[in-house]
């Protein structure tokens, strides 16, 4: 606990003062005598002001405003991408300093080395790191393919205990955003050669840690949900989007269904979901097709599936008085390996994400769940 205590009272001040220094200044600060847009101003607003800039001022914003730049939804991905390395490489130097540090404990220093390789992963191999903040245990999203080209768009939003340090894992790589935007991605591209599909890991909201009180509310799905919005009304428009939303994940899919872009949205597909906070799919509404997956050896089918005084997260998707389009998740192993190759589920998100709804296998070998698509 000491050891604990040591090091969250040195490392999350540090990360929320550099964030809010740099919003601070950017809310301060002109590019050609004009004043910069709110951070929180509209996709759309974001957008036309980059593209009344010219290169060396885009470029110029990016060097001075690299923590903000890397997170403003309406930037152009590219300037995104390189706002976020220049940030990663301060950190990564930073957290290198930290980890041999002697103002920190023993663990604090563990830590800092932890996150020093995070960062330096991060930065390998020109990832395209869409967002990335340090503050508190951290926030991250990561592109493949690409974006600004693609057709058809996929948004993996993870659950639980998701953070910088498990953002990607070595041992159950699949169980992990990266694994599993990454494994979508490799199954449209064997499914179709050349599709012009991006997917994202979408790890750039406050999860709950554990499966303790946050989880058994909807309140962080509720913060979440703002910025998945944001996120979605910032996708190129001639995109078709798709979301994949894993246990904690779909609760927050379900807060956010109402308010996203209308019509931005094909498809709404959870696994392993303790709920959507509504009795049926219809409540969601939403004009995208809702999916459901469960396999028979996820723990979250022994979890209740009711809502009382705030608490639970409402009806079961999978259960036939739900209503949405339950497929099959053959192969998967337990509550997270729904995205492992090989597996029923992952092809069924592959296909969703296509568009090739006919293909889609469905629960129990029926047909129904593709009836009048």
């Amino acid at each position: 606990m000491l050891g604990t205590t040591g090091w969250t009272a040195i490392r999350p001040h540090t990360a929320t003062s550099a964030r809010a220094v740099a919003l601070t200044a950017w809310m301060h600060g002109t590019i050609g005598h004009r004043k910069l847009p709110d951070p929180n101003a509209a996709p759309g607003t974001i957008a036309r002001f980059f593209a009344s800039l010219s290169g060396a001022q885009s470029l110029l914003l990016t060097r001075r405003y690299s923590l903000v730049v890397g997170n403003l939804n309406g930037a152009p991905p590219a300037l995104r991408y390189r706002a976020n390395r220049l940030s990663l490489a301060r950190f990564r130097a930073s957290e290198a300093a930290r980890s041999v540090s002697d103002k920190l404990t023993p663990a604090g220093r563990k830590v800092a080395g932890r996150l020093s390789q995070r960062y330096a992963s991060l930065l390998a191999d020109k990832r395209q790191i869409l967002s990335f903040d340090p503050t508190g245990d951290g926030r991250v999203a990561e592109v493949f393919g690409d974006l600004t080209t693609a057709r058809r768009i996929a948004v993996v939003v993870p659950g639980v205990d998701t953070d910088m340090l498990t953002f990607e894992r070595t041992v159950k790589p699949y169980a992990a955003p990266v694994g599993m935007a990454g494994a979508l991605y490799d199954a449209e591209q064997k499914d179709v050669p050349g599709a012009r599909t991006a997917v994202i890991a979408w790890a750039d909201y406050t999860t709950p840690s554990g499966v303790g009180l946050d989880a058994s509310t909807g309140a962080l799905a509720e913060r979440g949900a703002v910025r998945l919005e944001g996120l979605v009304g910032a996708l190129p428009r001639q995109a078709d989007v798709s979301l994949f939303c894993h246990s904690y994940g779909s609760v927050l899919c379900g807060v956010a269904a109402p308010d996203l872009p209308h019509g931005r949205i094909d498809d709404i597909t959870v696994f392993g979901s303790p709920g959507m906070r509504v009795r049926r799919a219809a409540d969601l509404r939403t004009t995208a097709h809702v999916w459901a997956a469960r396999d028979g050896s996820d723990w979250i089918s022994d979890v209740p599936h009711v809502e009382f005084a705030g608490l639970g997260h409402g009806a079961d998707p999978v259960s036939a008085s739900f209503g949405a389009r339950v497929i099959s998740a053959a192969g998967a192993s337990g509550h997270p390996g729904y995205f492992a190759p090989g597996t029923t589920s992952l092809a069924n998100f592959a296909e969703i994400a296509l568009g090739d709804y006919q293909a889609v296998a469905c629960k129990d070998g029926s047909t129904g769940c593709t009836s009048g698509l």
